[in-house]
């Protein structure tokens, strides 16, 4: 698991405050998703979905800014890359814990881990969370590209099955490049 220490400061100082979603903004993200996609959306922490209407609003201005309309699937991708964070269901200081244990302990130890009781059990899941959030959403009927996106998102963009064009804007997105 890569560490990525400054996406992972701004996530952290980002979800030390309630993240109060505007509800203009829910109604907004609702037109990029399906029914069964918003269900999994609602189930999302406010700092998440904040995070993600962040990554996917990034995303149209982009577009926009091309006089292009953004591919729904793109911006269903943005929306909910990180949805398999609701399995382990971990507050702010438990996912700094579970990344760390990821970071020292090997990506490898995630499955052993889930395999475990308690808090143990949810590092476990949290370090699985793109696969999580890729079950979920395929059980949702989601775009095989929304799927693999929320799987892959982390891997390096040599291992992408979605196009290359729409995966490197979608990253630089979520890590605020864009």
């Amino acid at each position: 698991m890569k560490l990525q220490p400054a996406h992972r400061a701004r996530r952290f100082l980002a979800s030390l405050w309630p993240a109060a979603v505007d509800p203009r903004d829910l109604e907004w993200s609702a037109n990029w998703l399906t029914e069964r996609e918003r269900v999994l959306f609602g189930r999302m922490r406010g700092a998440d979905r904040a995070h993600s209407m962040a990554v996917a609003r990034s995303l149209e201005a982009h577009y926009l800014g091309l006089g292009e309309e953004p591919p729904g699937w793109v911006m269903a991708a943005a929306l909910l890359h990180d949805v398999g964070k609701t399995v382990p269901d971990l507050g702010t200081y438990g996912r700094v814990v579970a990344t760390l244990s990821g970071w020292v302990g090997g990506a490898d130890m995630a499955e052993q881990w889930a395999d475990t009781t308690g808090f143990t059990r949810k590092v476990g899941l949290y370090l699985k969370y793109p696969e999580l959030g890729a079950d979920l959403l395929a059980v949702a009927g989601s775009d095989e590209r929304v799927v693999a996106w929320a799987r892959e998102h982390h891997l390096p963009a040599q291992d992408w099955s979605v196009p290359a064009a729409e995966g490197e804007l979608l990253a630089a997105a979520d890590d605020g490049r864009l």
